[in-house]
Parts: structure tokens; sequence; C-alpha cells
């Protein structure tokens, strides 16, 4: 079932009934752990302000790159991009790709999509051995529904199971919007705020 048919499917007032039932009873503090890693990626990545741009095949990610270009008057500019992939899916866009840091964006990919603070994991597959902050303020980035996992843990174990004998460095979240000293982690100390759009291709 698609990611928006489950966000925005209606319930049975019996299943409304007993779920307010079952909220009453949780701490409004503790998250809910009940509720699919999708919709908790979602709910967190736009509460802390990523805009998120759903796709269901190549031809509406396209439209969707489109409207992030012209949103940004972005034509014509500058994108840094390590990703011969990514060049070749936007290719035509009359884009000017390059390792440029002065570039208008960084269109990237990314290892997981992680639900339970709606930031994106990276590591040198993406970012080769620069820091976030030397890259333009503004980011792309292209990433499937399939890979949406529940905490930062369970994207360790990805890379780690992809990566075998051979685990990339720099591994950090990026996270549009700059934490509190208290909610920040080792995982994402020294990111610096960015202008994030998310790409989300349905895969699953």
């Amino acid at each position: 079932m698609s990611l928006f048919r489950k966000l925005f499917k209606k319930e049975s007032k019996s299943d409304s009934s007993r779920s307010d039932r079952n909220q009453d009873e949780r701490s409004k503090y503790m998250p809910d752990v009940h509720t699919p890693a999708d919709e908790r990626f979602t709910k967190n990545f736009i509460l802390n302000g990523g805009k998120f741009l759903y796709a269901v095949n190549l031809e509406e990610l396209k439209e969707n790159f489109d409207d992030i270009l012209l949103e940004n008057d972005w034509y014509e500019k500058h994108a840094f991009c390590f990703d011969q992939h990514l060049k070749d899916t936007f290719k035509g866009y009359n884009l000017e790709f390059s390792q440029n840091r002065d570039a208008s964006f960084f269109l990237t990919t990314c290892e997981s999509l992680i639900a339970d603070n709606g930031s994106i994991l990276v590591s040198s597959h993406q970012l080769k051995e620069l820091k976030l902050q030397e890259f333009p303020k503004s980011m792309v980035v292209f990433a499937t529904t399939s890979q949406i996992v529940n905490n930062i843990g369970e994207g360790l174990r990805l890379i780690k199971n992809k990566n075998k004998g051979n685990i990339p460095s720099n591994i950090t979240t990026i996270k549009h919007f700059e934490a509190s000293e208290d909610e920040k982690d080792f995982m994402s100390y020294g990111s610096s705020t960015k202008n994030l759009y998310l790409l989300l291709l349905e895969d699953l």
C-alpha cells in the first residue's frame, strides 16, 4: 500500500474509539511505538520544517524537482553533485553539475530516513570527506520509501550489512534545523542548519 494511502485512509468509529482510549492511557510524552515508521518519519520531518515532495513514479519525481527549481530560480545554475546517477536522472534542466561549494544547492542521495526524529542519515558515500558546513545551504535529497527505518541504530546496521569489510566513514545525520544543546547527540554534532528538500519516491 502506498505511503499516502496509508497516511490518509479512514478508520472506523470503533477503531477511532479504541485508539482514543489507548492514547489516554499513554503518557503524552511517550512516542507512539505503534505508528508505522513511514508515518512517523513524515510527521517528524515536516514538523521540523523539512520540505517534503512525494512521488509514485519517476515522471512525478521529475515534476517535483522541476517545482523546486522554479520556486528557487535555480534554472541554469550550478548544482553540487557527486552522484552520476542523479546527474543522469536530472540532466534535462540546464543545470551545471560540479563540485563547486558556492553552487546554488547540493543534490544527493542518502543512506536512510530516520523515523524517530525526521533526520536523514548520510555517510562518505554521499559527502566524501567534507563536513556538512562545507556544502551549500540548500540541499535536495533523493530517497525511496524503502529507506525509511525506525531509528539511527537500524540505519547504522543497514550501512554495516551493505558494506561488510568496507564500512564508510563520515557517518552523520542531516537536520535542516539547528538543534538545541539539549537535543544534540553524537550523530548530529556539528551539523549546520540546511534548507532541505526531500524527493521521496514510492518503491514499496
